[in-house]
């Protein structure tokens, strides 16, 4: 008997192999390259033989996308307005992290609605499905149970009646299909599942959620291919030492990206937090330096966050600089910035940079605020109080223009700021009672904070 001819698949792009090497040539990551058998022989594509479909011109009526809404507001503004009929959604996020617990409740949700939701777990038995119903008090809603992970036992039970208006598929590393030979949990077996679930979606119009997995890095496990199949691509978010969550949007074909929504982990489930802001900024002390409250942006929400600084002297030969949840590549421009165009020594002390709350920043608008917190903590003086900033920082030490300056700025009025650090360029109009500090440069932003901390000084000693 033949022996079965192996192959090695990336399970960071899913290329293939004929050999093991230490690196994929597809997409140069390391260690990605994993053994598998090889599948049957090839089926050879002939032109012939093939159905003629239908060409449809560009112009032409088009009909709305109908949404399906959970009642869930800080999980319909994540996913567009709520689930599209047809549509494939990807989750993922950290082991433990919740996001069995929001579907559920959004199952539960749909099906107390009136709609039809089937929720099938590859990981649990329906037994402890139910109890974590009967916890969250989900126990009444109606919806339909399977445990079970082969795909065609799947898609035979859903073909069977008519098509559901959701399916959660919890989780897709778990699923296996008879056409791949290879174990779950595979690039081979997760691609060709997807691929399955996403075809039923679509001929069907019931949306499907998958669930998956994420890597030791933060991404999701298994091909990108399979993110790059899905309509919408969810990440849920959230730090061991906080109870909060966030549901991010990386990608959404029927809506706006970078879209978030927040929640808070509680005995009876995940709650919505209405307002976030008010969470991010809730415990600040104003007397103590080293913290700037930054006006951003997450999709359409504006968000008011603490960034905290500690500049402490060191005693090693190599300064740390230690960061939570912000880009360390960028505070070294930052202080490179802060040295050379405002000179302002930072060789000789350890950096420490924390975004309260558990948030992660990807905004370039947060140099502002970073650079005024490390000021703040460098010089020891509190930053002035109900004060926002925002604004990009450049190698030359300008301050750069950021959109939606009036969203930013409006959203720091309601929480009771009055003063607010902006780029020196034209931007939308700001609200009334908001006092604007217009600065064209690092270096200015430098002499306004050390002319009102010496102000503020001054005022103390007296």
């Amino acid at each position: 008997m033949a022996k079965a001819r192996a192959q090695y698949v990336c399970a960071a792009c899913g290329a293939v192999a004929a050999k093991w090497q230490g690196r994929c040539e597809a997409c140069g990551e390391w260690n990605t390259l994993a053994e598998e058998a090889a599948a049957s022989a090839p089926v050879s594509l002939r032109t012939s033989g093939g159905s003629l479909i239908a060409l449809e011109p560009l112009a032409g009526q088009s009909n709305a996308l109908h949404r399906i809404e959970t009642g869930i507001a800080e999980f319909d503004r994540v996913t567009g307005g709520g689930f599209v009929p047809g549509s494939a959604l990807l989750v993922g996020g950290d082991p433990g992290i919740g996001k069995s617990t929001l579907l559920i409740q959004a199952a539960a949700a749909l099906a107390r609605a009136g709609h039809d939701v089937v929720y099938i777990s590859g990981e649990e038995a329906i037994d402890q499905v139910r109890l974590r119903a009967d916890r969250l008090d989900l126990k009444d809603a109606p919806v339909q149970l399977a445990a079970e992970t082969k795909v065609e036992d799947v898609l035979a039970t859903l073909t069977s009646a008519p098509p559901p208006a959701l399916v959660v598929i919890d989780s897709i590393q778990t699923l296996w299909t008879d056409l791949a030979e290879s174990a779950p949990g595979t690039v081979t077996q997760v691609r060709l599942s997807a691929q399955a679930l996403i075809r039923y979606a679509k001929k069907s119009g019931a949306s499907v959620v998958l669930v998956g997995h994420v890597t030791k890095d933060g991404q999701i496990a298994g091909p990108r291919v399979v993110e790059h199949m899905v309509d919408t691509v969810l990440y849920f978010e959230g730090d061991a030492g906080h109870q909060f969550r966030l549901l991010r949007s990386v990608k959404n074909r029927f809506g706006p990206a970078a879209e978030i929504g927040v929640f808070e982990m509680t005995g009876a489930g995940l709650k919505e937090v209405a307002n976030p802001s008010t969470l991010f900024i809730g415990e600040r002390d104003h007397s103590s330096p080293g913290a700037a409250v930054f006006a951003g942006m997450e999709g359409s929400r504006p968000l008011l966050v603490e960034i905290q600084a500690l500049v402490a002297e060191s005693g090693l030969a190599t300064p740390r600089r230690a960061v939570v949840g912000w880009d360390p590549n960028r505070l070294a421009m930052i202080l490179a910035v802060l040295e050379a165009r405002c000179g302002l020594r930072f060789g000789s002390f350890d950096v420490y940079l924390n975004v309260a709350g558990g948030l992660r920043l990807a905004e370039p608008a947060a140099d502002l605020a970073v650079a005024a917190a490390l000021v703040s903590s460098r010089t020891g003086v509190a930053t002035p109080v109900e004060t926002v900033y925002f604004g990009e920082v450049s190698l030359s030490g300008a301050i750069r223009p950021v959109a939606q300056s009036a969203t930013r700025l409006k959203e720091a009025e309601k929480l009771g700021f009055s003063h607010a650090f902006v780029p020196d360029a034209a931007f939308e109009d700001a609200p009334a009672g908001m006092r604007l500090e217009k600065v064209a440069t690092l270096g200015d932003l430098v002499a306004e904070l050390a002319a009102q901390m010496s102000g503020q000084m001054s005022g103390s000693g007296r």
